[in-house]
C-alpha cells in the first residue's frame, strides 16, 4: 500500500514540475441548463483533451500558448474558439443541440468516436437521453433495460422477466444505480416495463467490465442511470399517452439560471380496463421522480433527489402482491480549484414487498434498506495524469420476513425470520496516466471491507456442517443442528476485507484503431436469494457471514476498437475471461421461501463465463444503427467439498441458466424526412439451459419422473422482428407545443417464444405431453408523446 502511495506522489511530483496553465469550466445545454456528461474538449492540433464528469465539469492543463479551444457533443453543434494560455482560465459552455426534438433513447459510446480510441476505459455502453428515433419495445412504453438488452453481452432470462444478464452474470450481480441510489429491483409489472421513466433520465452509463475503481459491491456490470436535474431558464412540460401507461414531467427553474426542478409522474390504468370487462385480477403501478438542485455562488452546489414507485397485483381476491423501491439522495458539488472537483453524498435505498394470501390466511412483509455515506474527488493534475479517489460506507438492514395470520383462526403462526445487518465500507484510488502520445492506462485499486454485524442468534452445526451428504438416500439434507450461539448488537458475526485491484490499457495503432486490454476484481457481500433463472419480487438478499461467503470476480478483457469512413461507422471487438468463486449453488429441492436458516439449502460453487462480442454502428446519416453479436459460454461447477458427496451434476461443469451460445441483434432507424422515421429490431437468442425430464419410474402406483443432468436441455431460440414507425404532424421551430405519434408492432411474425416448457401426464389418456408456455404473441400499440 505504501508503496503504490508513493508512486501516485512520484508521478504528481513529476507532472507539477512542467509549467503548465488550466482551463476549467461547466458544460451544459443552452436551451435548458441541463449540464453535460461526456462532451469533449480539446485543443485543435494536439492530443490534449478531457471530457466533462457527470455534473459538466472539466479541466485541461497545458504549457503557456495560443490554442483553438473545441468542444463536441453528439448532437450537438460543435464550437471552438480562440484562447491565449498565459494563466489559469475559467470557460464556461452552453452547447446547441443540431436538430431540437422530444427527448429520446439512443445507444452511443461514452465518448465521442475519436476520444474513444484513446481513452484505456473499455466495456463501457451508453445509453443517451438524444434526438433520434427510439427503439421498437412492447408495447409502445421507451424502456432503458430493453434497450441495452439490444447490444453485445447483454441477455435476459425471457419475455417477462425481470432485470438483465451481463456476460452471464445472474440479476444480483448488477449494481444498478439512479442518482448514485441502488435500486435493488428494477421491474414493473413482473418485467414488462422498468422502473426508470425516459421523461426524467439524462444519461446510462453501463459498466460490463473494467469496473472503475470507484464502483464496489457486484461482480458483473454497473448501471449508472442519472436523472435530469431541471430546466433552470423556462418551465416546461413533458409527457405521453400510451396503450396501458402514461406519464407526465414538468420542470423548470426555481431562480432563474441558478437552480431548478424536476417532478415527473407515470401510471398504468389496465387494471381500469380489466375491471371495467369485469376480470376479476389486476395489475397495476406508479413511479415517481423528483429532483431540485441550486447553485450556492460558482464553487458549490447542491442537488436533492427522489425516487418512489410501487406494483400492486390482485388475482381473483385469492392472491395479493405489493413491492416497490424508495430511495433519496443529498448531494454537493464542490470545486475547489481548477484541478480538484469534489462530490458528497448521503444516500436511502429501500425495496420491499408485502404478500398476502387469502387462500392461506396469512401475510407476508419483507424489505431491505441502506443508509449509504460517500465522498468522491477528482484531481487533474495535467493532460497526462488524473486521479480519482474517495470513501464511501453502506449501513444495510435485512428484514427477511414477517409472516402475520390475516384471521383469528389463521392455521398459520406468527413468524419472524431473524433480521440481519452488516456494515461494508470501500476506499479507492485510480490513476489515468498518459504514458506516450500512444499508450494511456489506467490503474488503480479499492480496499472494501464488511463486517456482519450481530443482533441475532446463529445456529450451530455438527462438524461446524449446515448441509451433508446423505449417502443412503444419495441427496443432499440439513446439517444436524448442536445449539445456538446469541450475538449481541455491538459484536461482530463474521468480518471480510479484500483488495480489489483495476487496470485497462490502451494502445493506438493510428488516429482511428487502437487496442485495449483490462483486467478487474470485485468483490461482492450480498446475496439474492432465488432458484430460478427468473427473479421474482419474493426473491429475498442475505449478507455473507459465518457460512457464507462473499463472492469473487476476476476478468480479463482483450479488444479492438476503429472508427472510419470519415466516423460515420466505428468497430468494438472485444474478447472476455470471467471467473467468480463462492458462487452459491442450491441443492436439489432447496425451499427459499420462509426459511430462516439459508445456509442449510446452498452448497459454495464457482462460475465462469468467456466470450466474443461485436458492436458495428453507423452513428451519422439519415440511416442509423447497429449489429450487435455476441458468441459466449457460461458455466458453473459446485463440488461436494466439505458437506461430501458427488456435488451438483457430479462436480462437473454445467451450464448456468444465463448461458446462452449465440445472441445477436440489428437495430436501425431510417428518417425518411422531417415527418417521418421509421424503426426496426431484428432479435436472435440460442434458448436458454433448462432441465427436463429423461424417464419415469412407478412407486407405489405414482408415477414420478426422474431428470436429466441439471441444465444439459435447452428451450427453443428465441427470435422475433419488432417495427415502429414515428410521425411528426408539426415540426414548427415556432411553435410552443411539440408533438409525435409512435406506431409500433412488436414481435412482427407472431413468434410463440417459449418462456417455459412443462411436462405432465394428460388425465384422459395417461400420454406424457409437454406444453409450451408464452407471454407475448404479435403486440400492436400506439403512443402520443408531447413537449410543452
Amino acid at each position: 500500500m505504501k508503496k503504490i502511495t508513493f508512486l501516485f506522489l512520484l508521478i504528481s511530483t513529476t507532472i507539477f514540475a512542467q509549467e503548465n496553465y488550466t482551463i476549467s469550466g461547466i458544460v451544459k445545454d443552452q436551451l435548458n441548463g441541463e449540464t453535460i456528461y461526456g462532451a469533449t474538449i480539446y485543443l485543435n492540433g494536439t492530443t490534449i483533451g478531457a471530457q466533462s464528469n457527470e455534473y459538466g465539469f472539466y479541466s485541461i492543463s497545458a504549457p503557456k500558448g495560443t490554442y483553438t479551444l473545441t468542444i463536441s457533443f453528439i448532437g450537438y453543434s460543435e464550437q471552438s474558439q480562440e484562447i491565449v494560455l498565459d494563466k489559469d482560465q475559467k470557460i464556461d459552455f452552453e452547447v446547441i443541440e443540431e436538430t431540437e426534438q422530444l427527448d429520446e433513447v439512443v445507444i452511443e459510446s461514452t465518448e465521442s468516436e475519436s476520444v474513444n480510441i484513446r481513452t484505456p476505459q473499455m466495456s463501457v455502453t451508453k445509453v443517451q437521453m438524444a434526438s433520434i428515433k427510439k427503439i421498437p419495445v412492447v408495447l409502445g412504453e421507451i424502456d432503458i433495460i430493453k434497450s441495452i438488452q439490444l447490444l453485445p453481452g447483454i441477455t435476459n432470462s425471457g419475455e417477462g422477466s425481470s432485470g438483465f444478464n451481463v456476460r452471464g452474470g445472474a440479476v444480483d450481480q448488477n449494481l444498478v444505480l439512479l442518482d448514485e441510489a441502488i435500486i435493488y429491483n428494477t421491474s414493473h409489472l413482473l418485467g414488462f416495463f422498468s422502473v426508470f421513466n425516459a421523461d426524467a433520465i439524462k444519461d446510462i452509463t453501463l459498466y460490463k467490465g473494467n469496473i472503475p475503481a470507484k464502483y464496489g459491491g457486484r461482480v458483473s456490470s454497473v448501471l449508472d442511470v442519472r436523472q435530469k436535474d431541471g430546466n433552470n431558464k423556462d418551465f416546461h412540460l413533458t409527457g405521453g399517452i400510451g396503450s396501458i401507461s402514461s406519464r407526465l414531467a414538468a420542470e423548470g427553474p426555481i431562480v432563474k439560471d441558478k437552480g431548478s426542478f424536476l417532478v415527473a409522474g407515470r401510471g398504468s390504468y389496465a387494471h381500469l380496463f380489466l375491471k371495467a370487462a369485469g376480470e376479476e385480477n389486476s395489475a397495476s403501478f406508479y413511479d415517481l421522480n423528483l429532483k431540485a438542485n441550486y447553485a450556492l455562488g460558482e464553487k458549490n452546489k447542491l442537488f436533492l433527489s427522489g425516487y418512489f414507485g410501487r406494483d400492486d397485483f390482485n388475482f381473483s381476491g385469492a392472491f395479493e402482491n405489493s413491492y416497490g423501491n424508495a430511495s433519496a439522495n443529498l448531494r454537493w458539488n464542490h470545486i475547489f480549484n481548477d484541478q480538484l472537483f469534489s462530490n458528497a453524498s448521503l444516500i436511502y435505498s429501500k425495496y420491499d414487498y408485502d404478500l398476502t394470501l387469502n387462500l392461506f390466511e396469512f401475510d407476508w412483509v419483507s424489505s431491505i434498506k441502506n443508509f449509504n455515506a460517500k465522498y468522491d474527488l477528482k484531481y487533474y493534475a495535467s493532460d497526462s495524469f488524473k486521479l480519482d479517489f474517495g470513501v464511501n460506507g453502506i449501513y444495510y438492514d435485512f428484514d427477511p420476513g414477517q409472516i402475520n395470520p390475516t384471521t383469528d383462526d389463521s392455521a398459520i403462526n406468527f413468524l419472524q425470520l431473524d433480521q440481519k445487518r452488516a456494515f461494508e465500507s470501500g476506499v479507492y484510488i485510480n490513476a489515468e496516466h498518459k504514458l506516450t502520445d500512444k499508450i494511456t492506462a489506467n490503474y488503480g485499486f479499492r480496499y472494501s471491507y464488511f463486517n456482519r454485524l450481530g443482533g441475532q442468534s446463529m445456529v450451530l452445526y455438527e462438524n461446524d456442517q449446515p448441509v451433508v451428504y446423505n449417502e443412503a438416500l444419495g441427496i443432499y439434507e440439513s446439517g444436524n443442528p448442536i445449539g445456538e450461539t446469541e450475538y449481541g448488537k455491538s459484536e461482530s458475526i463474521k468480518n471480510f476485507g479484500n483488495f480489489e485491484p483495476r487496470a485497462g490499457i490502451s494502445y493506438q495503432v493510428s488516429e482511428s484503431s487502437s487496442i485495449k486490454a483490462g483486467y478487474s476484481r470485485v468483490a461482492q457481500y450480498i446475496h439474492l436469494l432465488s432458484n430460478t433463472t427468473s427473479v421474482t419480487p419474493l426473491d429475498v438478499w442475505t449478507p455473507s457471514g459465518q457460512y457464507v461467503q462473499p463472492q469473487l470476480s476476476d476478468q480479463y478483457a482483450l479488444g479492438y476498437f476503429r472508427n472510419f469512413n470519415n466516423k460515420q461507422l466505428s468497430l468494438e471487438v472485444e474478447g472476455y475471461y470471467k471467473t467468480v468463486n463462492n458462487r452459491l449453488d442450491y441443492i436439489d429441492g432447496s425451499n427459499l421461501i420462509g426459511q430462516n436458516t439459508i445456509e442449510t439449502e446452498v452448497l459454495n460453487g464457482e462460475s465462469r463465463a468467456y466470450g466474443l462480442e461485436m458492436l458495428l454502428r453507423k452513428t451519422k446519416g439519415r440511416f442509423t444503427g447497429w449489429f450487435a453479436y455476441t458468441i459466449s459460454k457460461t458455466e458453473q461447477r459446485t463440488p461436494g467439498g466439505s458437506a461430501g458427496g458427488p456435488g451438483i451434476n457430479d462436480g462437473d461443469w454445467y451450464y448456468s441458466g444465463y448461458d446462452r451460445t449465440h445472441d445477436f441483434s440489428v437495430t436501425g432507424s431510417y428518417k425518411q424526412n422531417d415527418k417521418w422515421t421509421f424503426g426496426a429490431n431484428f432479435i436472435y437468442q440460442t434458448g436458454r439451459p433448462v432441465t427436463y425430464p429423461d424417464g419415469q419410474y412407478t412407486y407405489e402406483d405414482l408415477q414420478i419422473a426422474s431428470y436429466a443432468p441439471r441444465n444439459s436441455n435447452r428451450l427453443p431460440s428465441y427470435h422475433r422482428i419488432d417495427i415502429s414507425a414515428t410521425y411528426v404532424p408539426n415540426k414548427r421551430p415556432q411553435n410552443k407545443w411539440k408533438g409525435e405519434w409512435i406506431f409500433g408492432i412488436y414481435n412482427v411474425y407472431n413468434r410463440k417464444n417459449a418462456a417455459a416448457i412443462s411436462f405432465g401426464q394428460n388425465r384422459e389418456t395417461g400420454a406424457n405431453e409437454a406444453t409450451r408456455t408464452a407471454i407475448f404473441g404479435i403486440v400492436p400499440s400506439v403512443t402520443y408523446n408531447f413537449k410543452f
